[in-house]
């Protein structure tokens, strides 16, 4: 494995620079005094995200916003979220797939079904995505769940014991040969499994790191994702109590290394291999570009605007209750800059039809991001041959940068409407900027 080039680091900095810059003059949000819904363009088949905010464990790696479950408020919750499936229903929304993600998705599984079947008889819905942890893949239950999910995305993370012990999910879930013998029972119940794991850990070895894929393709799932650890504000701290701290950063080199093992496999994305090509897969904003979501810390991009839900939950159950829309705050990003958060995001795939992105999208992409277009050829990131783009081994691993720094990013959003208390006396937060 070569490592990078002078020019390839320099790109590399620049290219999150460049990101981290654009998300500090665009993430201006306004917190809304009063409900505002965004009504559908009739044209656009979007898809549904929604958010199931519970947990039993919660890793220190993990920013996402949720709550201790408690079975009680779980209910009231999915009552809630079903009653604002009904309402965005009623404006006229139509959504060809849906993503349901958290916390853990299938915590509840009677009221999970209840939701899901809702969202089939509301929507033209042809496929569904789920995460789970390994403590709710019985096969029976996975059964309970046949026609109504399509892929089940599991979040196992690692198969060292020393790294599941020190996060506290040795215990909780089992050892590597409890998740291995887990894993290989869940396979096939379902049309598509994926297996998700976590690299460049603290201390983690080329050895353990191989050990995870040996492990992770000798269960025969039908994709398996590897997302770099992402350190923010909200998690740094906690890895470095748990697994401690990283001398030297072997990113490039494991990401390389993970290529390399996942020639034979399908490239999803920038950090998703599957055995045989398909639509569905871990980072749904790859492939759909405008999506609606609802539930309590929901986020929604549409038409160029980002849109979040209440956070606090009982906020967020008022809101539904008395029929108004879950959405707090937005933003409205340039024109350039939503091209260049499209292009990031398809890309992100590997490959880029620019006739169709164009017609899309209504933009010119040659026109609009010439300068960043070159730059991306000259650093060897793209080639772009018969209006087509396509990434290289170094686009691939410089998609994966950027998208972990677009979400590190929005951890900056969380951590914000985490603290309910402080948005009362707010009208306007630059997100990036901000020490709330």
């Amino acid at each position: 494995m070569k490592p990078l080039s002078i020019v390839q680091n320099l790109a590399l900095k620049y290219a999150k620079y460049s990101l981290n810059r654009s998300l500090k003059t665009q993430l201006n949000l306004d917190i809304l005094q009063n409900s505002k819904t965004k009504l559908p363009d009739p044209n656009i088949n979007y898809m549904l995200y929604a958010h199931i905010p519970f947990c039993h464990t919660f890793c220190p790696y993990c920013s996402f916003h949720k709550y201790a479950y408690d079975e009680n408020l779980a209910k009231e919750y999915f009552k809630n979220l079903r009653q604002e499936m009904k309402q965005i229903h009623t404006l006229g929304y139509k959504f060809n797939s849906m993503y349901v993600g958290g916390g853990t998705t299938l915590i509840n599984e009677d009221e999970l079904i209840k939701t899901l079947e809702l969202a089939k008889k509301l929507f033209n819905i042809d496929e569904i995505s789920c995460e789970s942890d390994p403590s709710h893949i019985k096969p029976a239950n996975l059964k309970r769940f046949k026609g109504l999910i399509s892929r089940l995305s599991i979040g196992v993370q690692s198969f060292n014991d020393d790294i599941l012990k020190r996060v506290g999910r040795y215990e909780k879930f089992g050892s590597s040969v409890d998740l291995v013998n887990k894993l290989k029972n869940a396979i096939n119940i379902l049309p598509v499994t994926s297996i998700d794991l976590i690299f460049n850990f603290p201390n983690q070895t080329k050895d353990m790191l191989l050990n995870d894929i040996n492990l992770a393709k000798s269960i025969e799932a039908q994709q398996i994702t590897f997302y770099p650890l992402m350190k923010s504000n909200l998690t740094k701290d906690k890895i470095a109590s748990t697994l401690g701290n990283s001398y030297k950063d072997n990113e490039y080199e494991f990401y390389s290394i993970i290529e390399e093992n996942f020639k034979d496999y399908h490239k999803n994305n920038a950090w998703s291999y599957a055995k045989e090509k398909s639509s569905l897969n871990d980072e749904y904003v790859s492939s759909k570009h405008e999506y609606l979501g609802i539930g309590s810390g929901g986020f929604s991009f549409l038409g160029g605007e980002l849109f979040i839900n209440a956070f606090n939950l009982n906020k967020y159950n008022e809101k539904i209750q008395n029929q108004q829309s879950s959405v707090i705050a937005n933003c409205k990003f340039s024109s350039k800059e939503r091209v260049k958060y499209l292009f990031l995001t398809e890309i992100f795939s590997g490959f880029i039809d620019i006739d169709k992105f164009n017609q899309t999208n209504n933009i010119n992409l040659y026109k609009t991001l010439n300068l960043e277009l070159n730059l991306l050829r000259l650093v060897g990131a793209i080639k772009i041959q018969n209006n087509h783009i396509e990434s290289t081994q170094f686009g691939r691993y410089l998609w994966l940068s950027l998208m972990k720094e677009f979400y590190i990013g929005m951890d900056k959003v969380r951590a914000i409407f985490k603290d309910d208390a402080k948005l009362k006396n707010s009208s306007k937060i630059n997100v990036i900027k901000s020490q709330i």
